[in-house]
């Protein structure tokens, strides 16, 4: 009998189990970085990635060991202060709940395919999505301007003069473009950059949000801890569970 009651509890326990499970939704991950790769396009002038084998389990070494060399700007990655600023933070020092968090994807890839003459994110594109915005606190814009990583840009589309008041008003900690720089390709003063900064809104550049649609997801892109960093790379993902 009470074999029969010890197997009982264990059936019950098993149900309850898989009634639990029954009930976890998948999670759906998006890849949201650019592949490191020598095909990668670096910024003009930059430090091209590059990867090497060092060991070779193919040519008798007990294990592969790889090493690289990069710009700390190929690929997605995160600005720090230090970049721009001499005064300013270098990453190691970036506060990392900025980068994991809910963040809102706005589409404009439509409203910049229209007009090839269209090279600002202006206050206007971003207000139909301020509700969303100002609830998540982190922004990331597509705007399909760079489709190819493997060729570098000549003209980028850039955020608009009053868009970092937009932003700080709405309560925006981070701001994520699927483009190289948040400036100009040729620009020295970097003024979107500082605007940015002085609006306390942290960067994040290159992702690949081209199978990423408009919405509310959840976001992660830490940077490596690099100490003195202007910059990092970041595995940038979004997921909805």
């Amino acid at each position: 009998m009470d074999d029969a009651h010890s197997l009982s509890r264990k059936l019950l326990e098993c149900a309850r189990v898989l009634a639990s499970l029954s009930g976890i939704r998948a999670m759906k991950i998006w890849d949201i970085s650019r592949t490191l790769s020598h095909d990668l396009a670096e910024w003009p002038g930059d430090e091209p990635f590059r990867f090497r084998a060092t060991n070779e389990i193919a040519k008798g070494a007990s294990v592969n060991l790889g090493a690289i060399t990069m710009s700390l700007h190929n690929g997605t990655h995160a600005d720090a202060r230090f970049h721009f600023d001499p005064k300013g933070d270098s990453i190691e020092k970036a506060p990392l709940d900025i980068y994991v968090g809910r963040a809102t994807v706005v589409d404009l890839t439509q409203s910049f395919a229209r007009s090839k003459q269209k090279h600002l994110i202006t206050a206007e594109d971003l207000n139909p999505h301020a509700e969303d915005i100002a609830a998540t606190s982190r922004l990331l814009v597509k705007t399909g301007r760079w489709s190819d990583s493997t060729v570098f840009p000549d003209q980028i589309p850039v955020i608009a003069a009053d868009v970092p008041a937009w932003l700080q008003k709405n309560g925006v900690k981070l701001l994520g473009l699927d483009l190289p720089s948040m400036d100009e390709i040729d620009s020295k003063s970097l003024q979107n950059h500082h605007a940015l900064a002085g609006a306390g809104i942290a960067i994040v550049e290159s992702l690949d949000l081209t199978d990423v649609a408009a919405g509310i997801y959840s976001f992660a892109a830490l940077p490596l801890k690099i100490a003195g960093g202007d910059g990092a790379p970041a595995r940038a993902i979004l997921w909805r569970e």
